[in-house]
């Protein structure tokens, strides 16, 4: 197996039933390479998602879409989500992530100009 016939794939969920687009984006990436398909979440400590009953669901609904595709859905609780990431990344060598274009240029920018500027050798993928 060539390095470039493994790709353990990363996908950055909001809570938004929308995301699914980025996990089925990512099972077609993935579907070229061995490897895994890991989706997460990181919500700030003060966020109160479960007690929104539309978060909540999202995340259950997003929860189902990754098992059944093979992948694991990951909550953390962080209020470094950047770094919260990072540290997963490193954790299960993810050489590929997939993120979702934000309506706010800036902030996007700054979360992807964050992760490209702290990793080497994986390739960001924005949906």
């Amino acid at each position: 197996m060539s390095l470039n016939s493994k790709r353990n794939i990363l996908v950055c969920v909001t809570q938004q039933k929308t995301c699914e687009r980025l996990i089925r984006e990512a099972v077609d990436i993935k579907s070229d390479y061995e490897g895994e398909l890991h989706v997460i979440h990181v919500a700030k400590n003060e966020w109160k998602f479960l007690d929104n009953a539309k978060e909540g669901e999202a995340l259950e609904y997003l929860f189902k879409v990754s098992k059944s595709v093979g992948a694991k859905l990951s909550v953390l609780r962080s209020d470094d989500i950047v770094e919260t990431i990072l540290g997963f990344i490193k954790e299960n060598s993810i050489n590929f992530i997939v993120v979702g274009k934000s309506k706010e240029m800036h902030r996007e920018n700054n979360f992807i100009k964050t992760l490209e500027n702290n990793i080497s050798n994986v390739e960001i993928c924005i949906v």
